[in-house]
């Protein structure tokens, strides 16, 4: 339980974060990228989402079935690309990347009862990609999944 609590709390010494970083060729320019493209994607959802609203009386809540919670996530997700597109960016319609954000906005925004848990998660990966902050080992581990997912699926 002690390394779990280390893994997820501990911060990781700056010289260990720069190795890490060099030997995982992370380049913090493409991290930069990456959140923007994160956040993009956040954006679209949280803006245009009409879903569960716990603030919102009964009677005028819609709920979402889980055919409309996909489209949602794919009309946004086209948006995102087309935005990029525009940019001079271009990413992979499908892949391990689209489907890991999908999963992802499906667990902690789609599914999430408690709006605070949703809208904090412009937060969250703000948090995840600022290297100026401590990292810990689950910092650095998320941080690894999603800039090879997003590197493997830049087209160049």
């Amino acid at each position: 339980m002690e390394n779990f609590f280390n893994y997820i709390s501990k911060p990781v010494d700056n010289e260990e974060v720069d190795i890490w970083f060099r030997m995982n060729n992370i380049i913090i320019e493409k991290m930069e990228l990456y959140y923007d493209i994160i956040f993009s994607l956040f954006r679209n959802i949280s803006d245009t989402y009409l879903g569960d609203d716990e603030n919102t009386r009964q009677e005028t809540k819609i709920n979402m079935s889980d055919e409309d919670k996909k489209n949602h996530f794919e009309w946004c997700w086209n948006k995102l690309l087309e935005e990029f597109r525009k940019e001079g960016l271009s990413l992979n319609e499908t892949g391990e990347h689209k489907d890991y954000f999908f999963e992802f906005f499906l667990d902690l925004f789609y599914n999430q009862k408690d709006s605070k848990i949703r809208n904090s998660i412009d937060v969250f990966f703000t948090d995840i990609f600022d290297i100026k902050k401590p990292f810990t080992k689950s910092d650095l581990d998320m941080i690894l999944t999603i800039y090879k997912s997003l590197d493997k699926n830049i087209v160049y």
